[in-house]
């Protein structure tokens, strides 16, 4: 089974445990202490990843960077997944785990690209106008800065993608012109 089956389902699992139990905020922010852990240090990634570090070692770890304030049943969570040696599933977890939440909690993640830091009346246009393409009145908007592209933005809304940068205009237009139109196709 994929990795991202695997995620999946344990996702799910744990979402629909915690909010039978009422718990849904605290676990969610243990898995997105556990996510912006390994976007911080590839070395906790790696580690979950290794085939060699034992499994017990694995949840040693992960129970010592949750030592306080951690919930319970996410902590218990981390220990069954350990006992299955899925270990390397745990991030996918964390990611899916995300994408569940912000359904649940209508939550629309869209993810904008601009060659400079927008001001607020800039977001305010941005978060209205991925209201108006999602139909849900909760935005989250997660802003890149990128110089190449020269001007304009890139609007992600999960699987649409509005690009208006001037280095994608170029690209086009570079296209067109070396194609020769005036040449005899005879």
């Amino acid at each position: 089974m994929s990795n991202h089956r695997v995620a999946h389902r344990y996702a799910k699992s744990i979402m629909e445990l915690s909010l039978e139990k009422d718990i849904l905020e605290e676990v969610h922010a243990d898995f997105v202490k556990l996510s912006t852990m390994v976007k911080g240090n590839r070395d906790l990634a790696l580690m979950l990843n290794n085939p060699i570090i034992s499994s017990e070692k694995k949840l040693k770890v992960l129970n010592a960077l949750y030592v306080t304030g951690a919930q319970s049943m996410t902590l218990t969570f981390f220990e069954i997944v350990s006992r299955k040696g899925r270990e390397s599933v745990l991030v996918d977890v964390a990611k899916e785990f995300e994408n569940q939440y912000n359904i649940h909690k209508s939550i629309q993640v869209a993810e904008l690209t601009t060659t400079y830091a927008i001001d607020e009346k800039l977001r305010k246009q941005f978060v209205e106008l991925v209201k108006e393409i999602s139909g849900l009145e909760t935005v989250q908007l997660v802003e890149k800065i990128n110089p190449d592209l020269i001007g304009g933005y890139i609007l992600k809304v999960n699987d649409r993608q509005l690009d208006e940068s001037l280095s994608s205009k170029l690209r086009i237009l570079k296209a067109e012109f070396s194609e020769n139109h005036y040449e005899s196709k005879i």
